[in-house]
């Protein structure tokens, strides 16, 4: 895990260059009940395992966003009600997942950001 706190996406750009990934504006939804969301990043990588969120999300958030490489399976949902809640109570601005969540309509009635 790795939290960045370099400003702008602009400077994320000027700093890391080609090792960047830049993902498809098609490719996140908005799920949670907030559309716009910013902080520090945190990072995990997980595969079909959400436990590694829970562990990340039992932490204070301190306004963080939580960046989840699932590596876009579709096999297993990361994120579901009960964890947007524990994201949400422990003061997570948002999650970006790349991987699919579950508990859909529920997590949109939070106040906490998912794409």
């Amino acid at each position: 895990m790795e939290t960045l706190n370099s400003g702008t996406t602009c400077d994320l750009c000027d700093l890391h260059g080609d090792s960047l990934k830049y993902p498809t504006a098609s490719l996140f939804r908005d799920f949670g009940g907030l559309v716009h969301f910013e902080g520090g990043i945190e990072t995990v990588q997980c595969f079909e395992d959400n436990s590694f969120v829970k562990a990340v999300l039992d932490e204070p958030g301190h306004g963080r966003v939580l960046v989840v490489d699932g590596g876009g399976s579709l096999n297993r949902a990361l994120l579901g009600d009960q964890v947007a809640a524990k994201a949400l109570k422990n003061g997570w601005s948002g999650l970006l997942i790349n991987g699919c969540i579950r508990d859909s309509k529920e997590v949109a009635t939070m106040k906490v950001g998912v794409k």
